[in-house]
Formats: structure tokens, sequence, C-alpha cells
């Protein structure tokens, strides 16, 4: 049903590993689960202004896109310590075809984004009824040994 899509994930864990760049900005991370008939998706995203973020589906392709700025004076600023990533964060789900896309909701509340997406009619388990056929019949042939 949810595909995680995210080719650099790797490297930029690598790189901040071996580089040390506490600067760059990290992906956003994401709990993601069903509950009923919903996929629910959960994203930490600390200091960021709800303004900034932005939701957008396309192809069954989910992108989720917010800014955090800098809370100081650029100007006449020694930065002594540095570690809360600012900039752009970007995450991208490819969501599965049994998700109804057109009904998706977001709320942000004490530093999360949650994002609700039905499950689709035609994904929902389904019971089939058997019809029952009160003609009977016998089967005849022959047996060998």
């Amino acid at each position: 049903m949810l595909l995680r899509f995210d080719p650099f994930h790797d490297l930029d864990r690598l790189a901040d590993q071996m580089l040390g760049s506490a600067r760059s900005p990290r992906m956003m991370p994401m709990d993601a689960y069903r509950s009923g008939h919903q996929v629910i998706l959960h994203f930490d995203l600390p200091g960021i202004d709800p303004d900034s973020v932005d939701l957008t589906v396309e192809n069954n392709a989910l992108s989720v896109r917010a800014e955090r700025s800098n809370p100081a004076p650029q100007e006449d600023v020694q930065w002594l310590v540095s570690e809360r990533p600012t900039g752009s964060f970007t995450r991208q789900l490819v969501l599965g075809e049994g998700l109804d896309t057109e009904n998706i909701r977001a709320s942000y509340t004490d530093g999360v984004l949650t994002v609700t997406i039905p499950v689709a009619e035609q994904a929902k388990p389904r019971r089939i009824g058997v019809a029952r056929s009160d003609e009977s019949r016998v089967i005849e042939g022959e047996m060998h040994p």
C-alpha cells in the first residue's frame, strides 16, 4: 500500500557520518501504519511554521515539503552551537493503487504533521456470497484401478 522512495537516503546518511554535516537539512522522520480502513502517516516537523507545509499528490506520489527558518538574526551573530537543521525538508512516498488519494486529510499539531489516507472502496475486504443450487446431479464415469 505504501512504498518509501528516497533514492539518496543512504548516501546522505553516509555523508553525514563521514563529514559530520549537522547543518545540512535532513529528511523528516516518519511513522506509517494502517488502522481499520485508513493509512496514517506521522511526520516529525518540530519548529516548522504550518503555513510552510506543502502537501501534494500526483500520479500516486505523495510529496511533503516544509521549511524551517533560523530563529536568530543573521547579522552580528557568532554561532556557538548549531545542530538544528534549517532550510527545506522534503519527503516523497509512492502510494499504492488501493488508496483513495482524492480524500486525503492532513493536520499539524505539536510539531507533528498527520496525514490520513482512506483505503479505496475497491481495496477493502468484502464478503462474497455463494449461491446455492438445489439441483442435484449425479456424475457418472468409469473407475480405473
